[in-house]
């Protein structure tokens, strides 16, 4: 493991221990844990949270948590997914094999397992599977717009299936996606511990092809789901998310573009997770009411 795929374990794992301080999970939220979606490692385990006391199958939230690609797992995530099933969802909440203990494609491998895992699994859980969502963030937002891409681009579908070998799941379609302050561009130039993390995610370390591979904006076609994006004023993937918003314009792809901000102070990279925080119950909100309208347009 380099050194800064270390550093942000560490570092990151000490600020989710002070956002989550003191937080209880909600009683009004039905649990069902330790769900095994994959037989290959113990991290191919997933939650589902369904909101309690609602009758019938309910729209589904899958959720692909960031970390860096090297740091993460669902129980980082309960809180925030919880949350999003108090809504009125079914929620999947899952862990993925993370680097460098296992390198790219792993973790869409991992998300296509949980897919196939639904198509088979889901409405014993209440999920309505012909209306499904997805939200992904940093780093778990490249991973949810990668697959997105692999879902709806005939062309880079096959380029995944040849030269990956992954066998991309197409009976259940993603209607509409949140990426939060996520990466959709990666470029050699990059500065910060982008190309470090790339040299430990990627088998050849990073090569143009590589990079290009896993740059969503480089894939996204018309056919590709509504988007609910956004960053917020302390987000170091800012660019980021403005980059993606010309890539959705360009190609016709409906989005609905939001910047966060607090008059006290910067909110920081993905505060949509901390549930201590006002403003990411405002971004949840909206988010939740963005999939519900994407439902009532159809």
């Amino acid at each position: 493991m380099s050194e800064t795929s270390d550093k942000i374990r560490k570092l990151f794992k000490a600020g989710d221990d002070i956002r989550d301080a003191g937080l209880k999970e909600p009683e009004d939220v039905e649990k069902y844990r330790d769900i095994r979606y994959g037989t290959e490692d113990p991290m191919q385990v997933m939650d589902v949270y369904r909101s309690a006391g609602r009758e019938g199958l309910l729209p589904v939230i899958v959720s692909v948590h960031g970390g860096g690609w090297v740091y993460g797992d669902k129980e980082r995530y309960r809180f925030y997914c919880m949350d999003l099933a108090r809504r009125g969802f079914v929620v999947v909440n899952f862990s993925y094999r993370l680097a460098p203990e296992h390198k790219f494609p792993a973790p869409l491998e991992d998300t296509n397992l949980v897919f196939k895992w639904m198509a088979e699994h889901g409405k014993a859980y209440g999920m309505d599977l012909d209306k499904v969502f997805a939200v992904g963030d940093s780093a778990g937002g490249n991973i949810l717009s990668l697959y997105l891409a692999a879902c709806t681009n005939a062309s880079f579908k096959e380029k995944w299936e040849k030269e990956c070998r992954l066998q991309i799941q197409d009976s259940i379609s993603v209607r509409a996606a949140a990426l939060n302050c996520g990466v959709y561009k990666i470029e050699n130039d990059m500065g910060g511990d982008t190309p470090a993390l790339m040299e430990d995610y990627l088998p050849g370390k990073g090569t143009e092809e590589e990079l290009d591979m896993i740059s969503s904006i480089s894939h996204i076609t018309g056919n590709y789901p509504p988007i609910f994006l956004m960053t917020a004023s302390g987000d170091f993937t800012q660019s980021q998310a403005l980059a993606m918003a010309e890539c959705l314009m360009e190609r016709k792809v409906p989005f609905l573009f939001r910047f966060y901000d607090n008059e006290a102070h910067d909110l920081k990279h993905v505060f949509h997770v901390d549930m201590k925080c006002p403003q990411a119950e405002i971004c949840n909100d909206e988010t939740c009411r963005f999939f519900i309208e994407i439902l009532n347009r159809r």
